[in-house]
């Protein structure tokens, strides 16, 4: 059986197609970090060979024993087992093919990720997923993050003893929960997120919505009918393009804390707002025509009444599946998000299943020409 190790100690088996693309993904990421081929002489390079093994740094004195590759042979008796059968002797030819159909499609265009949930709690998939920015900026894609934090709010809330309540599934923000709320999200988690990036060998900058008047909001208030008074929570109004475009220009990408401010020459322009991640993520993609919006999650994507994963969805079946209650409770709100992107211009959003390691890396290079997932991450939303 092929195993791949990486400096992370992740072995990974190649047991299904998602696997599969994963570990050819996790080696394009190994070439990226160890030397400056280009992506193509890896593609050559991976087409040639049967299967490989990628040895961690420590154990190796150059760079060649970093992308050593080897045939795995098998007797019959465990030829089921073996990845150097007949049958998958074009496994990384189909792959490459695959992928860089991915890569040129995408390249030079912009992809906003609304980052949180597992993939933000848990360390490991923290690591992963900032190496996953920095391998994607590698390969040419413009990269916006915009990241929650509720957990660390709760907990720092708690904390200091101030009480926080919830209306109509959002957090009602006094004056007292927002300036907790952005100690939380414009501090630690902010540049922990963006140092991550660069630790990974990318190049990032943690910026709040009040800096150069980035997310400008007004008050936005809750229910169905807007009577809900939710204290300082914003609805985005304007985005200020021209300062992300300009550090993408510059190979950097723009980390967001969903913390705003009021519109400029307005009464309430000294006002910090709150902003729901998912809400701000979807605006800031509409308003840069991105690509694509990938809304990380804890759950698997949208799922039929029979608990099956429906991997691509139109707008038009999104309100049809809200109609007859196939999506119900908290997962309307994550399509609406998904959807008021894509009405906003964006080509595509995806409710992607954040738990899958290397998740993001996975739904945007495993589309092929067309850029739309896996089939198997989660739940792409178009026109």
């Amino acid at each position: 059986m092929l195993q791949f190790t990486s400096h992370l100690h992740c072995h990974c088996i190649l047991s299904s197609t998602s696997n599969q693309h994963l570990l050819f993904i996790l080696f394009i990421m190994k070439l990226l970090s160890a030397s400056s081929l280009a992506i193509a002489a890896a593609f050559g390079t991976v087409a040639t060979t049967n299967g490989f093994v990628a040895v961690p740094s420590s154990s190796s004195t150059s760079s060649r024993h970093h992308l050593s590759t080897t045939v795995t042979s098998s007797s019959s008796s465990s030829s089921s087992s073996s990845l150097a059968s007949t049958n998958d002797n074009s496994f990384f030819a189909d792959h490459a093919i695959s992928i860089a159909s991915s890569i040129s499609s995408l390249s030079g265009q912009t992809v906003v990720v609304k980052y949180g949930g597992n993939a933000m709690t848990s360390p490991e998939l923290a690591s992963l997923f900032c190496q996953d920015i920095a391998t994607l900026q590698k390969l040419g894609l413009r990269i916006v993050v915009v990241h929650g934090g509720g957990p660390m709010i709760n907990a720092m809330l708690d904390k200091v003893g101030v009480v926080s309540t919830w209306e109509g599934g959002m957090r009602v923000s006094t004056p007292e929960v927002v300036d907790v709320a952005a100690m939380v999200l414009c501090g630690s988690v902010n540049k922990d997120i963006s140092s991550g990036i660069v630790q990974a060998g990318g190049r990032a900058l943690g910026l709040s919505g009040r800096d150069d008047g980035l997310l400008q909001c007004t008050k936005l208030f809750g229910g169905d009918d807007g009577t809900i008074d939710l204290g300082n929570v914003g609805q985005v109004q304007i985005v200020n393009t021209q300062l992300i475009h300009e550090l993408l220009d510059a190979g950097i990408s723009p980390v967001i804390a969903p913390i705003g401010m009021g519109c400029k020459g307005s009464s309430d322009e000294s006002v910090v707002y709150n902003i729901n991640a998912d809400v701000a993520a979807g605006r800031i993609a509409g308003e840069l025509r991105a690509a694509r919006v990938l809304f990380l999650t804890d759950i698997a994507g949208v799922l039929d009444k029979e608990k099956k994963l429906m991997d691509r969805l139109s707008v038009e079946d999104v309100d049809a599946l809200i109609k007859d209650e196939t999506i119900t409770g908290g997962m309307i709100p994550k399509v609406t998000y998904a959807t008021d992107a894509v009405k906003l211009g964006v080509k595509g959003a995806f409710i992607t299943d954040g738990r899958v390691p290397h998740a993001l890396l996975n739904e945007i290079l495993a589309g092929g020409d067309d850029g739309m997932g896996s089939g198997g991450g989660g739940t792409v939303v178009t026109l």
